[in-house]
């Protein structure tokens, strides 16, 4: 791998660091306080390789800042089963509404895309239940953030 190459990912990086907006993350930080303050949970829903960072996330949330945190994503069983007997679909919305998703929590969405009517169509569903049920909703997207950066 050459320097020149180096140099060109790291410019490309530090572009995309730069269009981060600080502000809605000091917003996201808020909420997330918010909700440990009023015991609510976090859902984190990721498909793909964001499937294992909502894992990795769920770890994180729990153990360092203390917030209850789950993603359907850890129970293969269960997440196979709504997908034979529901549909891929649906893996996520149903799993909300068994976990019984309400006001004080927040569902996460981690996504390249986040989401379209053809593609994640299990997150779209899930964020629409979300918005049905009065949970925030925060998203950790790229491109054009999908329906993801639409409903959060």
């Amino acid at each position: 791998m050459s320097i020149e190459y180096i140099n060109k990912y790291l410019r490309e990086t530090e572009e995309i660091i730069n269009k981060i907006d600080r502000q809605e993350i000091a917003k996201v930080i808020s909420l997330l306080r918010s909700t440990r303050r009023k015991h609510g949970r976090i859902f984190i829903l990721g498909i793909g390789g964001s499937a294992a960072n909502a894992s990795h996330a769920v770890n994180d949330f729990r153990k360092i800042a203390g917030i209850e945190s789950y993603s359907p994503i850890d129970n293969v069983a269960e997440l196979t089963a709504w997908t034979n007997d529901k549909g891929f679909e649906y893996i996520f919305v149903d799993w909300l509404k068994t976990s019984r998703l309400n006001k004080k929590d927040v569902v996460m969405i981690l996504s390249v895309g986040g989401g379209t009517e053809s593609t994640s169509k299990n997150l779209v569903l899930a964020m629409r239940y979300a918005k049905e049920v009065k949970a925030r909703i925060v998203s950790i997207v790229s491109r054009s953030g999908g329906e993801a950066l639409k409903l959060s």
